[in-house]
């Protein structure tokens, strides 16, 4: 990872603390605010450079060189108005891209509105992805900037003895392969070649809707 890239966690809870020390340990530099001491104390280990203050003055956020980085997570809680004067601040300040944890979907709308680049609910999205391991067999994750466009591991039976090129998944359904896995084998391979044939068992990992996914039958 690049030691130039600089990334702000605002609110060192649980959840801000966790993803500063997933950045820290690929070797990211982090700088982190919060208002409070246990939180700081814990954080000081992980992060770069840690600062004790309240974030919801514009002036403090310039001093910890906050429009510096380019990227920052705003993590403060259960305050609506605090984390959107916050996010208002840093857009101010020249902060190319701003994630903000929002509490409800009123608050998501209110961030947008302020021009906050990605609103996510943490809680949500966990229970929605578990949900969708039951639903959706084979479900992995989601597109990171579409909840209706899904990673999904499927397979092959009944396309057992085609090619991708034959199945012109893209054109009928708008789904992508990226990888496939064949029967025995023990890794994937990243972007198959159109032209191999699908034997039973082999695994395909797309990308695509869930509705257009719901409707293939591999």
């Amino acid at each position: 990872m690049n030691n130039f890239v600089q990334v702000g966690v605002i609110g060192l809870g649980k959840f801000g603390l966790e993803f500063g020390r997933q950045l820290a340990a690929q070797g990211v530099n982090v700088l982190g605010i919060d208002n409070r001491e246990a939180n700081i104390k814990e954080a000081r280990h992980v992060f770069t450079q840690v600062y004790k203050a309240s974030a919801t003055q514009k002036e403090a956020l310039l001093q910890m060189g906050m429009g510096d980085l380019s990227h920052v997570l705003v993590s403060v809680g259960d305050s609506i108005a605090a984390s959107a004067m916050i996010s208002m601040y840093l857009k101010e300040l020249g902060v190319p891209v701003v994630w903000v944890k929002a509490i409800n979907q009123d608050h998501a709308k209110l961030l947008k509105k302020i021009g906050v680049d990605d609103v996510f609910m943490p809680e949500r999205m966990a229970a929605r992805q578990l949900a969708n391991r039951i639903t959706i067999p084979g479900f992995i994750d989601y597109f990171p900037f579409n909840e209706e466009i899904v990673v999904k591991e499927i397979k092959i039976n009944s396309w057992a003895g085609r090619s991708l090129r034959e199945l012109n998944l893209t054109n009928k359904y708008r789904i992508q392969v990226i990888a496939v896995k064949k029967n025995q084998a023990k890794d994937y391979v990243l972007v198959p070649q159109a032209d191999e044939k699908l034997a039973v068992d082999d695994l395909l990992v797309v990308i695509g809707e869930i509705n257009s996914l719901a409707q293939i039958e591999p």
